[in-house]
């Protein structure tokens, strides 16, 4: 019985998908699993492979599947085997709606790129603080730049950084840049780009604007990924409407935290 389970477990250990069998690097695969994880998520296991055999993606995937790491891992690995420019050309432009997830893009990329050699120079800039301390940031270049969209527009007329020569362009959570009213900045952004670019566009749903975007963007070959039916929730969150009128809206957010803390 020992030996019999013994074997199985040899045979279930084979059969996992590892962050190596994806194709990336050992440094890669080191950091990742610095950082915790062993088996890549679905969502990585689809992307990752596409991203580095350098096909434009349409990925659709729920908050909280690991969809960051499945763009910033390949992207680390492609542009650290590049010989490094002087000054740095900015090489992929990271999009984001939010100053939030922005700043974890960012904490991503540092942790999966501190095993790199050279390392790869990189960035975060977000509008409702100081622009001076993110121009100067930006003077040197970077290889890697995440952003929302006012704020990379303003960089942009204040000439401290240029999108000539990006290589990737990824248009993150992009069903939340259409509902927060972000698509005459991004039509602007996508004006400024190089024509030959690798796209790679990420949203938790595919509703029928958003598949017309992607088709905008991305080459006439790009491979769609869904790893989760459109529309669909994370299973973990419980959601609740409450109808109430616009003016006590705050109100009854400052009751529900206090009933349910």
């Amino acid at each position: 019985l020992f030996a019999w389970a013994n074997w199985g477990s040899r045979f279930y250990l084979r059969n996992l998908m590892s962050f190596s069998a994806l194709g990336l690097n050992p440094a890669l695969v080191e950091a990742v699993h610095q950082a915790g994880y062993t088996q890549p998520t679905p969502i990585q296991q689809q992307a990752i492979p596409a991203v580095l055999q350098r096909r434009d993606l349409l990925a659709a995937a729920q908050t909280g599947t690991g969809k960051t790491a499945s763009f910033v891992l390949p992207i680390l690995q492609i542009l650290s085997a590049q010989p490094i420019q002087k000054p740095r050309p900015v090489k992929a432009l990271i999009l984001t709606p939010t100053r939030e997830l922005a700043a974890q893009i960012e904490e991503q990329i540092q942790k999966y790129g501190k095993e790199l050699s050279p390392k790869l120079k990189h960035h975060v800039v977000f509008g409702g603080v100081s622009i001076n301390p993110q121009m100067m940031a930006l003077r040197g270049g970077v290889d890697i730049l995440t952003a929302t969209p006012g704020r990379l527009l303003d960089l942009i007329a204040q000439k401290s950084v240029s999108l000539k020569q990006i290589e990737f362009f990824v248009l993150d959570e992009a069903d939340r840049m259409l509902d927060m009213g972000f698509i005459n900045d991004i039509r602007k952004i996508l004006s400024m780009l190089p024509p030959v670019r690798q796209n790679l566009f990420f949203s938790a749903t595919t509703p029928s604007d958003i598949v017309a975007l992607a088709k905008s963007i991305l080459s006439k070959d790009y491979e769609t990924i869904e790893v989760a039916p459109t529309f669909t929730p994370v299973e973990r969150i419980s959601q609740k409407v409450y109808h109430v009128d616009k003016r006590q809206k705050g109100l009854l957010l400052k009751e529900l935290l206090n009933t349910n803390l």
